[in-house]
């Protein structure tokens, strides 16, 4: 379904004089108005990166390298106000329709962003600052160990800074989830539990206790360890920040995470078991998943149409997998090929260390294969290397999903793509080739690198983050693969694919079904179960994921179809005049966009092609 931007951004645009008659002088009017545009936002862009130290060390950048930043409801309000006076300034100071299109497009996206910070604003207290998928207490552990680079006595004093920063940051994030429990919104008890968890490891350890180091401290010891060996200080040097990042953990990190186990101990009682969705749940809830469903997806589709297209999609691949089942000469229903899947050892590596290098070496071998194959496919490149990892113990959990971390836009240092090994049970062979092509190439790895390394657009549009898009595009690319050499090879591998897909529309049947129709989470459990081959432990994994993160599951087959909706309109259009890297170099060449943005750049693009023709 289509949204209608520009009648949204029309109260936002100036009005604007008669262009004039010369076709050289608008040009150049053009040109000037464009420059200044572009000029405008790289100095809101910095404005606005100062109120995101994390941000910055994401980047590669190390100014504020020794703060978190401001987590307090005070300090989403400030930035709230200055995103909603930059926009003022904007619609005043420019003239929309003397911009390139290019910089029209630009200048949609900052409107688009706008208004979904200012109509989030009324949502603030329903998500969970702490929850088993991005809670924030194993992301900044995960931010430390992982992204702050100690290159100097500095980096390391920063370090331990931010370390001793957490104190305050978890402090007003409890104040969050206090003020949600007081309106009664909380997450399920199973994210409760995960978080207490999860908080414990954390603090399980020395310097905590007698045990082995904690992943924090063994990670704050090798960074110094190793500037002593670079000859960036001497012994005394590294006694002394050793020291002080020791004091730091326990008289800050670990009274930090004793006060999120405290609290959310305390509020376990209140947490439901068997959940539903926030429709139910929530005093606001439908109010708040309409919302959720609109920013994820960047379409004004309702919950109703979305679980339809999720029905009729899972149908579909049904079909296609029975073809496959039959092609394989299985001798059974499609059910009993799910459970050949999933008992048979052969579509699994051995639940050891040996068998976890495995996985990491099968999914690179699959990475380095695709390679081969872009420049038939794709005019653009990614400068950054990928690299694939298996989780931290601290954060890993049974059958999660696989995620991918961005590298530096200068590539300095690779993007990271993490698997969750810690039951390879769980972990089927049939699917690793589909992942691995969606978490890194052609998908995430891909397309956010292209992203970052844009030099055409304003810097904000490099950063910027559209679910429906970027997870439209990682599972665009898994069907896309079949499509390339060496790919899928394994008809097995093929049903991992199927397997992948019907995963996401399953995804818009029960995220729907949980927040817009009462589904509990047992009943969801049960309709993918029904209605796929991925294991018991990963479908609960899921299922859980998607009720504390509503909305975000419905974005991956809604951006997948409408990319395949814009080839194909694009190939009857041109028909053998179509070009496979022209197409993917323009839905990749702006950056994410809202779905209808997409719509209007492609639409450009075979305009442009069929004048050229």
């Amino acid at each position: 379904m289509r949204i209608t931007i520009l009648s949204m951004l029309a109260a936002l645009l100036v009005a604007c004089g008669q262009s004039s008659t010369d076709p050289a002088a608008d040009a150049k009017s053009a040109e000037s108005e464009t420059d200044r545009l572009n000029a405008w936002f790289e100095e809101k862009y910095e404005e606005q990166l100062q109120f995101n130290p994390i941000q910055m060390t994401f980047l590669g950048r190390k100014d504020r390298y020794d703060e978190l930043g401001d987590f307090s409801e005070a300090g989403a309000k400030e930035q709230l106000e200055w995103r909603k006076a930059a926009t003022e300034e904007m619609t005043a100071s420019f003239d929309y329709d003397t911009l390139s299109d290019e910089a029209k497009m630009s200048y949609d996206i900052w409107a688009y962003e706008t208004r979904q910070a200012e109509e989030g604003w009324q949502f603030r207290y329903n998500g969970y600052p702490f929850n088993q998928m991005q809670g924030m207490h194993t992301f900044l552990p995960t931010f430390l160990i992982s992204f702050h680079k100690v290159g100097s006595a500095s980096d390391m004093e920063a370090y331990i800074a931010r370390v001793n920063e957490l104190p305050d940051a978890f402090g007003e994030l409890i104040k969050f989830a206090k003020t949600s429990a007081e309106k009664g919104i909380r997450p399920p008890k199973f994210a409760h539990e995960a978080v207490i968890k999860e908080s414990k490891k954390l603090i399980t350890g020395a310097p905590f206790d007698d045990g082995e180091d904690s992943s924090i401290w063994a990670d704050m010891q090798t960074e110094i360890d190793t500037l002593a060996e670079q000859g960036e200080i001497d012994a005394e040097q590294a006694e002394q920040l050793k020291a002080n990042a020791k004091a730091a953990l326990l008289e800050g990190f670990k009274p930090a995470y004793d006060d999120i186990i405290a609290w959310v101990e305390s509020d376990l009682p209140n947490a439901a078991e068997n959940p539903t969705g926030v429709g139910e749940t929530q005093p606001n809830g439908e109010a708040y998943y309409k919302h959720r469903l609109w920013t994820q997806t960047t379409t004004d589709m309702t919950a109703d149409e979305i679980h339809q297209v999720g029905l009729d999609e899972v149908e579909r691949l049904r079909g296609e997998m029975i073809a496959l089942k039959d092609r394989v000469e299985f001798d059974g229903d499609l059910d009993a090929f799910f459970a050949f899947l999933n008992e048979d050892k052969q579509f699994r590596f051995p639940n050891t260390d040996e068998g976890r290098q495995m996985y990491i070496a099968e999914a690179t071998a699959a990475i380095d294969t695709i390679k081969t194959s872009l420049p038939d496919y794709f005019g653009r490149l990614p400068k950054a290397d990928l690299v694939v990892k298996r989780v931290e113990a601290f954060r890993e959990q049974d059958g999660a999903a696989q995620h991918y971390f961005p590298g530096t836009p200068d590539g300095s240092r690779p993007g990271t793509y993490y698997a969750h090994l810690s039951d390879m049970d769980a972990m089927p062979i049939p699917e690793l080739e589909v992942i691995a092509y969606h978490e890194g190439i052609p998908g995430h790895h891909m397309q956010i690198s292209i992203a970052q390394e844009l030099d055409s657009v304003p810097t904000f549009r490099t950063q910027a983050g559209f679910t429906a898009y970027t997870e439209g595009w990682a599972l665009y690319s898994e069907w896309l693969a079949k499509e390339m050499p060496g790919t899928y090879e394994d008809p097995y591998s093929e049903f991992g694919q199927l397997s992948s897909e019907i995963w996401r529309a399953i995804r818009l049947v029960v995220d729907t079904g949980m927040h817009a129709k009462g589904w509990t989470e047992q009943e969801a459990v049960e309709y993918f179960d029904n209605n796929s081959p991925v294991p018991l432990t990963s479908i609960k994994s899921e299922i859980q994921r998607y009720l504390v993160i509503p909305g975000q599951a419905t974005s991956y087959k809604i951006g997948m179809l409408k990319i395949q909706e814009l080839r194909r309109e694009a190939e009857a259009e041109l028909g053998e005049d179509f070009d496979i890297k022209g197409f993917h170099d323009t839905v990749l060449g702006g950056g994410a966009l809202p779905l209808e943005l997409l719509e209007r750049r492609v639409n450009a693009w075979v305009t442009s092609q069929k004048t050229a023709g």
